[in-house]
């Protein structure tokens, strides 16, 4: 794809407008970092377009601090107050989901997990946000917490213009196969090859 040039013209009846209009759903899956911060940087581009932005976090602790949820709540204080892009809303599983409100350190990650993507169900359903971002969402899927089929059913029956961007290793191939876009990451180097920790700014 040459200088954002189409190497065909697909015939599906659709104009060259609607072709570009189409929402997508992207996945990023592979071993090396990136997959995350990638699939927010998209999501900062849908809060510029002023897409109401879902983001929804389905391993990482709620203790470890993500320097982009930061940013985004920031975001979504500017939209609230001045109007400017879009919405924010920001979910760990970790927490509890922030619509369910329940609390306990006894978790069924896995009834989580199906709680989570239950709502995201409704939420496509209901056309609720314009970019949603499930991340690291591969993994309730390659521990059989929640059903590939059902997932990419309902993703590729989705109403109106909502793009989906998954991330995670090990995406299965259901998946991959009903995806517009998919990114694999691969590691050449990593300073943690030589020994050193991860630091901030960088990882988190």
């Amino acid at each position: 794809m040459p200088q954002g040039q189409v190497s065909v013209t697909p015939d599906d009846g659709l104009t060259t407008r609607q072709r570009r209009n189409r929402p997508l759903l992207v996945v990023h899956t592979g071993v090396m970092k990136g997959k995350s911060t990638a699939a927010f940087g998209m999501a900062l581009r849908g809060w510029n377009q002023g897409w109401s932005i879902g983001v929804f976090q389905f391993v990482k602790s709620a203790k470890w601090k993500v320097g982009e949820e930061e940013a985004f709540r920031a975001l979504g204080t500017v939209h609230e107050q001045t109007g400017q892009g879009g919405p924010v809303e920001w979910h760990k599983m970790g927490s509890g989901w922030s619509w369910s409100r329940r609390k306990g350190s006894e978790t069924d990650h896995a009834a989580d997990a199906v709680e989570g993507w239950a709502e995201i169900r409704r939420r496509l359903r209901d056309e609720r946000h314009g970019v949603y971002v499930l991340d690291e969402f591969t993994y309730p899927l390659k521990w059989g917490w929640i059903s590939v089929d059902e997932v990419v059913e309902a993703l590729t029956e989705r109403p109106g213009h909502q793009h989906v961007i998954i991330t995670g290793r090990d995406a299965p191939q259901a998946l991959i196969d009903a995806a517009d876009l998919v990114m694999e990451t691969t590691k050449i180097k990593h300073p943690m090859d030589d020994g050193q920790k991860g630091q901030r700014g960088i990882e988190w």
